[in-house]
């Protein structure tokens, strides 16, 4: 048996081996960027910052700490209509500073009706106090 050597001719290309590689490399971090461009909402936080804004209202933060409570709910607003522009960036940044300064004016109303019933028990106090002396006489 004899055994011929057969003369096969490949197709040289121009260009380096890795362009393929390349190629498939571009196409991906693409897709990717596109991806991130659309982004998903942020329904998460959206749903947070609504709690922690309700909480701050129901604690008495419009009256123990009005300018924390507005900051909060007009970031709210501003969080919202991002949302509605599907500026999804955006709407996160401002819905997470919302939650932060309802969370502060809650925590003010609630330092606010601490120090008030402080307050309204050393009164009381006196008062007895004052009581006590006037029936001794």
């Amino acid at each position: 048996m004899e055994l011929k050597a057969m003369n096969t001719r490949t197709a040289k290309t121009s260009s380096n081996p890795l362009r393929g590689l390349k190629l498939a490399a571009l196409a991906l971090g693409t897709t990717f960027v596109l991806a991130g461009c659309a982004g998903k909402p942020p329904t998460e936080q959206y749903a947070v910052t609504e709690s922690a804004v309700n909480s701050a209202v129901s604690a008495g933060g419009t009256e123990y700490a009005a300018v924390e409570m507005k900051a909060a709910q007009d970031k709210f607003k501003q969080a919202e209509i991002a949302m509605h522009d599907k500026n999804y960036e955006k709407a996160k940044v401002l819905a997470e500073q919302a939650e932060w300064d309802a969370r502060l004016a809650e925590r003010k109303a609630q330092a606010g009706k601490a120090a008030k019933a402080v307050q309204d028990a050393k009164q009381g106090v006196q008062d007895l106090r004052e009581e006590g002396l006037r029936s001794a006489q």
